[in-house]
């Protein structure tokens, strides 16, 4: 089976704009940058796609490492014919396109990372596989799911982001099956293998050896990208910007999307 029929991906904008290419984070699918390509379709190109263990793309029961993703994203591109585009990339996407970057750099005009850093954390997991079985899917129904985001996943979990915006981010994951249950869009074991794999080791090296202009967007609220980390890696490279958007946690491009718009234009420039 060739990249682009293992891969869920989707193109819009002019044919002849700039190429863009946006991956989602942990849990997420490629609508879920479907408020920023809508703010950039009219002159440029974007590509966006649901990454291995996500969406619709397919689902490996193992390859869940940051160079993994890598890879797909290289296949997928040059089986495209794009050579060249702006990378941007939120949290778990956000440290696969770092990598993608330091791997394949002649590919990358321009990148841009969303709220996420180069750290190692052992244990990171074990807080989505809280969150994940605090979720008790498969549900009977639409309704059943619904009143369940609304009613008692508040009480039921212990989380960095504010369980509304959390829940109604979970709420999104979720699709009918052929049986007629509604289960996780995603890979369960999959979604915590990327987690274990991706903070397994540091990836400060591939922030240093950066060879284009980046720039890093951190949320003013986020519990995910700590201020201190954020500022070491404005000081690794000369090459690296940073924005901070003012009252924005950890889904940025979500929760201000037109703050996070504004910035990435500012940085890319040639509107």
């Amino acid at each position: 089976m060739s990249i682009l029929e293992k891969i869920n991906y989707s193109i819009t904008g002019p044919s002849d704009g700039r190429r863009w290419v946006f991956v989602h984070g942990l849990m997420g699918f490629s609508n879920n940058w479907q408020r920023i390509t809508n703010g950039l379709n009219q002159t440029e190109t974007c590509l966006t796609y649901d990454q291995r263990g996500h969406g619709k793309s397919f689902k490996p029961d193992s390859g869940y490492m940051p160079e993994d993703f890598a890879q797909d994203l290289k296949d997928l591109t040059d089986a495209l014919g794009w050579d060249r585009f702006i990378l941007v990339g939120h949290s778990m996407g956000g440290r696969n396109v770092l990598v993608f970057a330091s791997l394949f750099p002649e590919k990358v005009e321009k990148l841009i990372v969303e709220d996420i850093g180069p750290e190692e954390n052992h244990t990171s997991y074990e807080y989505y596989e809280k969150l994940l079985n605090a979720v008790p899917t498969p549900f009977a129904s639409r309704d059943q799911a619904r009143d369940f985001f609304k009613q008692e996943f508040p009480s039921r979990v212990n989380v960095r982001e504010p369980t509304s915006v959390l829940g109604a981010f979970l709420y999104a994951n979720l699709e009918e099956k052929s049986s007629g249950v509604w289960d996780w869009k995603f890979s369960k074991a999959g979604i915590l293998e990327t987690v274990r794999l991706g903070r397994l080791h540091d990836r400060w090296k591939d922030v240093e050896s950066l060879k284009m202009p980046t720039l890093w967007i951190r949320g003013g609220n986020s519990k995910e990208l700590k201020p201190e980390i954020y500022h070491k890696i404005l000081q690794s490279s000369q090459l690296i910007q940073g924005v901070e958007i003012p009252g924005a946690g950890h889904w940025i491009h979500s929760e201000k999307p037109q703050e996070f718009l504004q910035a990435v234009k500012n940085f890319v420039g040639g509107f």
